[in-house]
């Protein structure tokens, strides 16, 4: 593969930064991990976006979460059309294979997939339209949770549709009939949250109320 490249020098100093102290330190934990495998207590379904961090977040270590990070956080139906599905795949893996105790849809503040969504579905984002838009296709997910959207502004819509993202996946997880088992018999528990990057605020959706409330 003539087109792969050597490593930035910035990604090749901080990996050797990491080998030499946080790696040397504990490396009688990550030989465990690889020895013993992995047991993680919950899964998490996160955005690419580079500004969410899950573990920092949560100030997790190391085999603690098995994390799956796609744009916009989003879960699609249950579809076993015998083609690729990488979120699907995660998600039986996550509860079929290493029987998580619990699984969360985290959401975020100015999520772009989301944004994009919306321009789409307001008929102002005609490429996202188009049969060979990846993105907008993957985005189709979503729109149940823009035509479900309240009257206002675009900041508040905005902002309703990424809480909506979360809560489109939590519906869509159930269409798993793995998943409706494993939490119709109390193995695994759903959580749906949505963090504000810029305030560093959490927010879990509270079904009794109907409305995401801040932690």
């Amino acid at each position: 593969m003539k087109f792969a490249r050597p490593l930035p020098a910035y990604m090749v100093t901080r990996y050797h930064g990491w080998k030499a102290t946080t790696y040397a330190d504990n490396k009688g934990w990550y030989r465990r991990l690889a020895d013993e495998g992995q047991r993680p207590r919950a899964m998490i379904i996160s955005c690419c976006d580079s500004r969410v961090h899950v573990t920092s977040i949560f100030g997790a270590d190391q085999g603690e979460f098995f994390i799956h990070r796609n744009i916009a956080n989003l879960v699609p139906p249950f579809q076993p059309d015998g083609n690729q599905h990488g979120t699907s795949a995660a998600v039986e893996y996550a509860v079929t294979a290493l029987k998580v105790s619990h699984l969360v849809i985290l959401g975020h503040s100015s999520c772009g997939g989301v944004a994009g969504c919306y321009h789409m579905c307001s008929g102002n984002a005609p490429e996202l339209e188009e049969k060979g838009s990846f993105v907008g296709r993957w985005m189709d997910i979503l729109r149940p949770g823009f035509d479900a959207l309240p009257e206002g502004d675009e900041e508040s819509r905005l902002r309703a549709l990424e809480k909506g993202a979360v809560l489109v996946s939590l519906e869509n997880l159930m269409t798993f009939p793995f998943v409706e088992k494993a939490v119709k018999e109390g193995t695994l528990s759903l959580h749906g949250l949505w963090n504000d990057i810029g305030e560093g605020t959490l927010e879990a959706y509270d079904p009794d109320v109907g409305e995401f409330v801040g932690i």
